[in-house]
């Protein structure tokens, strides 16, 4: 078996919510195109119409008419979506909202307090459940503040912006590794009052232009899936276009070109301020790499991937100073190590990582998912290189961020 053939993704899964927020907290109407079908996006969209926004679709087209927000008159219910509950809740304490945020069983159990706390000292009134869902805000009068984030995250550093839009005085936020850059660059071309020292952002009261004919690229979390299954089916070669090549979001494509994969890059341009592109890549041989904490933050939604990759590649890969795994959709840790075990890798289970030994050959098992949507479809790719086919526990759960996800592989396989 081989894949070959041409993708065209969805949009962007971090570009469509913040294209979504911000439109809705611009002024003016919106529009969007090629927005992310997964259910996280639609949990955004949602939330928003319930806080007053008016967004509908015409064609492959969503127009938002931002501006005016109202506090919902039910829970908003954020899915499975961390940056839906995250981002929203700096936003909607900026409006002075009244809210009560929800979730799914997965999201009900990761830490909100790392943005509740600056929030807190900005002035926000809140209850929570112990720093997790469900959370509830009330209108508060908000006054800027300087937050230096222990966790480098772009869900910490946009909340804090975003509150900061409306807040008295200077709100910045400083990280210690540079985390996606998304809100930065959109609030810049939005007209916000907004300034980037190094590792520091400033913002202050500002008003925002509305999006006008947004095309959101491809999300290259998604497409290092089938760039996988290129790297490790023999003959095969897939060419992706209009994919964000954004440096803060490509550190899974820098790590596996020090494994060997071979790739290029084509046709590269900047679109509102974001870097896009075309890339080819074809079957390759693959060494060992290490990876430690300047690397993680621009590749923490592929190191699945890469545990797989390294379960073939020729030897040693450690992965270091990656504990924020452990609070993803799931312990992503624990998922990697379980399932890859269960298959015969020889891998180790750190505290803040794993250490992986190969190359191994893969054997069939059921897989647990833990309803993880990158962990589905990490062994889905998986199952590919395996001598018999793997059983999914909860193959549906790929439509938190991609749908289409095995109807497109199916499509590419030769």
């Amino acid at each position: 078996m081989s894949i070959k053939g041409t993708v065209t993704l969805p949009g962007d899964k971090s570009l469509s919510h913040r294209a979504l927020i911000f439109a809705a907290m611009s002024n003016g109407e919106s529009q969007i195109s090629n927005l992310s079908d997964g259910n996280d996006v639609m949990s955004t969209r949602e939330c928003l119409e319930h806080c007053g926004i008016k967004i509908f679709d015409k064609g492959q087209t969503t127009f938002v008419r931002g501006g005016s927000f109202t506090d919902p008159t039910v829970d908003l219910n954020c899915g499975n979506s961390g940056t839906t509950t995250r981002l929203l809740l700096g936003v909607l304490a900026g409006k002075g909202i009244n809210a009560r945020f929800i979730g799914d069983q997965s999201l009900s159990s990761r830490p909100m307090d790392r943005i509740l706390d600056p929030l807190t000292k900005m002035g926000l009134k809140s209850n929570s459940n112990d720093g997790k869902l469900p959370i509830s805000i009330f209108k508060s009068d908000l006054n800027g503040i300087s937050h230096n984030s222990l966790i480098p995250s772009a869900q910490i550093k946009s909340a804090i912006l975003l509150a900061g839009i409306e807040a008295n005085g200077e709100t910045s936020t400083t990280e210690s590794i540079l985390s996606r850059n998304h809100t930065e660059i959109m609030l810049k071309k939005l007209g916000a009052t907004l300034s980037t020292n190094n590792l520091t952002n400033t913002i202050s009261k500002s008003s925002l232009s509305s999006l006008i004919n947004f095309n959101v690229p491809g999300d290259p979390s998604t497409s290092s899936f089938f760039s996988t299954a290129a790297i490790l089916l023999p003959n095969s070669s897939i060419s992706i276009k209009n994919i964000l090549l954004n440096p803060t979001r490509i550190g899974f494509y820098k790590i596996i070109e020090k494994m060997g994969a071979k790739l290029s890059y084509l046709n590269e341009k900047i679109t509102f301020g974001e870097q896009i592109g075309s890339l080819t890549i074809v079957s390759s041989n693959l060494k060992s790499v290490n990876i430690s904490k300047t690397d993680v933050p621009g590749l923490i939604d592929e190191l699945p991937l890469i545990a797989l990759l390294a379960t073939q590649a020729n030897g040693t890969t450690k992965v270091r100073d990656a504990e924020e795994l452990r609070f993803k959709e799931c312990d992503r840790i624990k998922a990697i190590c379980k399932n890859l075990i269960n298959m015969g890798a020889n891998i180790k289970e750190l505290d803040d990582g794993f250490i992986i030994k190969g190359p191994t050959p893969l054997k069939a098992t059921k897989i647990k998912t833990y309803g993880d949507h990158r962990i589905a479809m990490t062994f889905a790719i998986a199952g590919l290189i395996s001598k018999e086919e793997i059983e999914l526990d909860n193959p549906d759960c790929v439509s938190i961020s991609f749908p289409k996800f095995y109807q497109e592989l199916e499509r590419l396989k030769k």
